[in-house]
Parts: structure tokens; C-alpha cells; sequence
């Protein structure tokens, strides 16, 4: 057992060294893919809040104008 010692202390700091830099990369991969999502989530409320502002501006537009959908202007006797 006294002839294992030396090599464990040669080879020790390399596994250690090499466990620390898989945690290391493993953290900064999962940070990237959360990060990823949350930018893909902002951009997609985002999206939605234009869209809604956009379909807003253009139903107060056809309100002013007086034109709405075709169901809207049509006149059917009743």
C-alpha cells in the first residue's frame, strides 16, 4: 500500500482538477440554455404585446373610418 501513495498524489490533483472543470463548463452550458429561454420568452411577450398594440391601433383605425368587417357593414333587412 506504501508503493500506491506516490501515484495517487501524482494523479489526485489531475482528477480533481478535472472534476472542477466539468461543474465549471456544466454551469455555463445550463446558464446559456436558461438564458436562451428567457430571451426566447421576453421576445415572444414582446411579439404578443406589439401584435396586440398593432391590432388595437387598427380596430380604433376601422372604428374611426367607419369600416369594420363585412358582417359589420352588411345590411340585411330584418
Amino acid at each position: 500500500m506504501a508503493a500506491v501513495w506516490p501515484y495517487l498524489t501524482a494523479i489526485l490533483p489531475t482528477i480533481l482538477v478535472s472534476i472542477l472543470f466539468y461543474f465549471l463548463i456544466r454551469s455555463m452550458i445550463e446558464g446559456d440554455r436558461r438564458e436562451r429561454l428567457a430571451q426566447r420568452q421576453f421576445e415572444a411577450a414582446e411579439d404578443a404585446r406589439r401584435s396586440s398594440r398593432t391590432d388595437a391601433a387598427v380596430s380604433t383605425e376601422d372604428d374611426a373610418n367607419g369600416t369594420g368587417t363585412a358582417q359589420e357593414n352588411s345590411s340585411t333587412p330584418s
